[in-house]
């Protein structure tokens, strides 16, 4: 083999490794349901003296899917030591496709410290794209502002 044809062949390994990696992408993992945890910082510290920076946060639960409704069938918020703050739900609810939901700790709600977590329980009939559920952390002091998010992280999920 001369050369041209070693610089042939890897030009088309190259190729078909692009090919073979496009073809290889995750298909959209699809539910029935999931349980997930969901951090949630009602203070952080700031400064030398690690000051609590008050936060008001809000809980996101966003139904992605274009066609099926979700249940949400829990909605808990418990604190830096694991113990349940507030169960938020007496009964399940329906969250109709493309609909969200929050729930809102204020600021000065300090019952959950800067480790606080929701465990948030959803199912559906069908299996579909699951929620966007998410925490948003925002707050200000003097003249200073600080907003971030956490994206739950699935801990069980349903069988199909």
């Amino acid at each position: 083999m001369n050369i041209k044809h070693i610089r042939l062949v890897w030009i088309i390994f190259f190729i078909l490794g692009f090919a073979f990696q496009a073809q290889a992408k995750d298909p959209i993992a699809l539910s029935k349901g999931q349980t997930l945890y969901v951090p949630a910082y009602s203070h952080i510290y700031i400064g030398n003296r690690a000051n609590a920076y008050q936060l008001t946060v809000t809980l996101s639960i966003r139904n992605i899917d274009p066609l099926h409704p979700i249940t949400l069938t829990a909605v808990d918020y418990y604190g830096t030591k694991g113990k349940l703050i507030k169960h938020y739900l007496d009964k399940p609810i329906a969250l109709a496709s493309l609909a969200s939901t929050q729930y809102i700790i204020l600021s000065k709600d300090n019952l959950g410290g800067s480790g606080a977590n929701f465990i948030v329980k959803w199912s559906s009939k069908k299996q579909m794209n699951p929620p966007i559920i998410e925490s948003i952390m925002i707050g200000t002091q003097s003249q200073q502002g600080i907003s971030f998010t956490s994206r739950g992280q699935v801990i069980i999920q349903s069988n199909p």
